[in-house]
């Protein structure tokens, strides 16, 4: 077994709620009068920790309002969770990985948002550890991973990292371990292979197809 470890980030690599997230981030933005950052930008701070997301989102929201524009996007966003849906193919992938491998999540998702999910959908039984970015240093900071790989006692040559965002593939690349990309999620094909993972893919099928080759 080349890896042992399988972390799969959560947004937009298992779950398809990157155009949720981008949305609803919109949404916010005009309650509060800011300036609406396009589809790509709201796209790209997915993953990334609370403050890099809204500098990077909505520049001119000063510090002292954070708390008031993640209410906003909190509302919208529990207004919609319940009609978000695991990609196709993803839960077969996760119980026949789960026979052959310690799996493992690293998300900016806050932890009671991560638990929610993850009960809501009956996921819990798959994953051995978890890391979101409300407990540790956020992507594209390794913490995540390391903290991951102290827990389970892997070495960083044998974990692997399954992710849609170059935040995801960035911290792989920090902690010094292997990633695949997923095309499906937030940020676009060019965005992932410029951060150098092994492959990308743009289906659960094919991931699959890969991991069972070669993971």
């Amino acid at each position: 077994m080349r890896y042992p470890l399988i972390v799969f980030d959560w947004d937009g690599t298992i779950i398809d709620s990157a155009g949720t997230i981008a949305e609803c981030i919109q949404q916010a933005a005009r309650e509060m009068a800011l300036e609406v950052p396009d589809l790509a930008r709201a796209r790209h701070v997915i993953g990334l920790g609370l403050h890099d997301s809204l500098r990077h989102a909505v520049p001119e929201l000063p510090a002292s309002r954070y708390g008031d524009f993640v209410a906003l996007y909190r509302k919208h966003f529990l207004a919609r969770e319940d009609g978000m849906r695991l990609f196709s193919g993803m839960p077969e992938l996760l119980s026949r990985l789960q026979k052959e491998h310690v799996l493992a999540i690293a998300t900016g998702k806050s932890r009671k948002g991560l638990d929610r999910a993850l009960d809501a959908g009956g996921l819990r039984r798959y994953f051995s550890a978890s890391r979101c970015g409300d407990e540790t240093d956020p992507k594209p900071h390794p913490a995540m991973l390391r903290e991951l790989m102290n827990e389970l006692s892997v070495s960083e040559g044998e974990v692997l990292m399954i992710g849609d965002t170059s935040h995801d593939l960035e911290m792989a690349r920090a902690a010094g371990v292997d990633a695949l990309a997923v095309t499906y999620g937030a940020h676009g094909e060019a965005d992932l292979r410029a951060c150098s993972p092994l492959e990308c893919f743009s289906s659960v099928q094919a991931l699959d197809a890969w991991l069972t080759a070669n993971g």
